[in-house]
């Protein structure tokens, strides 16, 4: 299950963005290729932000997302995995299988935090290339 964009962007993503995601992308593959499918999804998300660390990119872990609603920010408990150079949100799961509330939840949180590109991860996968969802808005 690996989309490129769920709808077609009104802009390109920026090069520097893309060579970010292709950090991002690296990371993944190295981690899984040392630690393999089958463990919790917060062990893998201390190890994408150390790799991500090591590239010398800015990571943020559980960013708090609030809810502008009716004109007042509400705090209403959502928190974004990781946020690398304050431009791609990456969502992680350890999960038997995508669906499609997952998607949904990277999409709202890219709406929500006005950002255009992210990553949703599933490190339960034999191969992290059928793990790896791409989506922009």
């Amino acid at each position: 299950m690996n989309h490129q964009a769920t709808k077609t962007p009104s802009k390109l993503i920026p090069e520097k963005t893309d060579k970010i995601a292709a950090s991002i992308v690296d990371a993944a593959f190295s981690i899984h290729s040392k630690l393999g499918p089958g463990l919790l999804g917060n062990v893998y998300e201390a190890c994408l932000a150390h790799e991500l660390l090591k590239r010398k990119l800015v990571v943020q872990r559980q960013v708090s997302l609030p809810v502008v609603y009716d004109g007042i920010r509400l705090d209403a408990g959502f928190r974004l995995d990781i946020v690398v150079e304050d431009q791609i949100v990456i969502e992680l799961k350890a999960v038997e299988k995508i669906l499609p509330v997952h998607v949904s939840q990277l999409l709202t949180y890219l709406k929500l935090s006005s950002h255009r590109l992210g990553f949703l991860i599933n490190f339960n996968t034999p191969l992290i290339k059928h793990g790896i969802t791409r989506l922009a808005l």
